[in-house]
């Protein structure tokens, strides 16, 4: 399986009233992180949209463990669980500075046409790039 890791430093904007990273964003942190774990790849949103196609979320699931707080470095871990169909499955795992694990989830992902906003498979590109990463 196929997996990248990115830091993020979290910022007065990212948190609540009591100083930990407010539920909603760590949907951004995963956005912030499959879009890396992708470009980590070779693929990059820009080349999807350019090729007509889009990448929008028809699942997300969030486990939180503990709060992420106000100036910690997270670790923000993302795996792309198997090779993609018509859509694609990313797992992550974050950690604060300590190593310590706060949060999980999973996000599911549909390939989509976007004049005729129908699900497609994924793209040939796409597939070379993940495939040395699944063997058969």
């Amino acid at each position: 399986m196929y997996t990248h890791s990115v830091k993020y430093r979290v910022c007065y904007a990212d948190t609540d009233q009591m100083g930990y990273v407010y539920y909603g964003n760590y949907a951004r942190l995963y956005e912030i992180a499959r879009v890396e774990t992708l470009r980590s790849l070779g693929v990059s949103y820009k080349a999807l949209e350019d090729n007509g196609i889009g990448l929008p979320v028809a699942e997300h699931y969030t486990k939180f463990i503990a709060p992420g707080l106000y100036d910690d470095e997270l670790s923000v871990e993302c795996q792309v669980d198997r090779l993609p169909t018509a859509k694609i499955e990313f797992s992550y795992r974050i950690k604060n500075e300590a190593g310590e694990l706060i949060n999980e989830g999973k996000t599911t992902l549909v390939f989509m046409d976007l004049k005729s906003k129908k699900v497609i498979k994924a793209p040939e590109f796409v597939l070379s790039a993940l495939q040395p990463y699944y063997p058969t």
